[in-house]
C-alpha cells in the first residue's frame, strides 16, 4: 500500500515538472473588454434589443463545417528543448495535431446551454511526441465559454477553457502533458475569438422630415442562459447629426 502510494506521488510529481520543463509559463491571453454581466433586475436600459440563440443553430453550424470543411484541427506547440530529445523517425511520423472529432464514445462535440453556463463537449483525436514516443490519442472532454465585450472594437468575445478531460487507454502521466498541450495549443491559437461583431448591427438612419441623421452604435451587451437558448442584451447609443445646408 505504502509502495503503491510512493509510485502515485512519483508520477505525479514527474507529470508536474515534465509539464512545465516542457511547456514553460502558459502564454495565455485575457479577454478583451469586459466580461458580459447577467441583465438588470430592475428591468433592460432605454435602447436594448435582445438576441436569440439556440442550440439547434450550433448543431446546424458544426455539422457544416464538419461535413463540408473537415474536422477542425489544433497544431499543438514543440518548443526547441523537447525536439532535442526527439528521433527523427518519430518527430516524422507524429503529426503534433488535436482534431476535433463530431462525436466519440457517448459524447458529440456541441454547444449546450445549461445551469447558467455556456457548456462545450468536446470529442477529439490526435497525437502527440512524448518522451521519444509517439503517443496516439482519442477521448472526450468538457469546456466552458467565457464571454465579454470590448466597446473599442464594437465585438463581443469568447474565450474556451477546456474542463474534465479523458483519454482513452493512456497513462496518468502522458494524461497530464497531453491535457496541458491541448489547453496550451486553445490558449495561443484560438482564444480569444470573436463570437459576434456588434459593429455590423450599428445603425445610420437618415431622417428627412428633420434634415439629419440618426447614428446608434451598441455601447452595453449583458449575457442571460436559460435552458438551450443564450439571450444577448444590446443597449444602444443614440446620437443624431444635421445635414449641412
Amino acid at each position: 500500500m505504502k509502495k503503491s502510494i510512493l509510485f502515485l506521488l512519483i508520477g505525479l510529481l514527474v507529470g508536474v515538472l515534465a509539464t512545465v520543463y516542457f511547456l514553460g509559463l502558459p502564454r495565455t491571453r485575457g479577454l478583451p473588454g469586459t466580461l458580459l454581466r447577467p441583465p438588470d433586475a430592475s428591468g433592460n436600459a432605454a435602447g436594448t434589443v435582445t438576441v436569440t440563440i439556440d442550440e439547434k443553430f450550433f448543431d446546424s453550424l458544426l455539422g457544416t463545417i464538419f461535413s463540408k470543411l473537415g474536422p477542425p484541427q489544433l497544431k499543438l506547440s514543440q518548443n526547441q528543448s523537447q525536439s532535442f530529445i526527439q528521433p527523427a523517425v518519430f518527430q516524422n511520423s507524429c503529426n503534433n495535431v488535436v482534431m476535433l472529432n463530431s462525436e466519440g464514445g457517448n459524447v458529440k462535440t456541441g454547444v449546450r446551454f445549461t445551469g447558467g453556463k455556456i457548456v462545450a463537449p468536446l470529442a477529439f483525436a490526435g497525437s502527440y511526441s512524448v518522451l521519444g514516443q509517439c503517443v496516439q490519442f482519442k477521448g472526450t472532454g468538457k469546456a466552458t465559454v467565457d464571454l465579454s465585450f470590448d466597446a473599442a472594437r464594437q465585438t463581443v468575445f469568447g474565450a474556451l477553457n477546456v474542463e474534465d478531460v479523458e483519454l482513452d487507454g493512456v497513462s496518468p502521466i502522458v494524461t497530464t502533458l497531453v491535457v496541458a498541450f491541448v489547453r496550451r495549443a486553445i490558449a495561443e491559437q484560438l482564444n480569444p475569438f470573436e463570437v459576434l461583431p456588434v459593429s455590423q448591427l450599428s445603425l445610420s438612419l437618415p431622417v428627412q422630415v428633420s434634415g439629419g441623421i440618426v447614428k446608434a452604435i451598441v455601447k452595453d451587451v449583458r449575457s442571460e442562459v436559460q435552458e438551450g437558448t443564450l439571450k444577448l442584451y444590446l443597449t444602444y447609443d443614440f446620437s443624431a447629426e444635421k445635414k449641412s445646408g
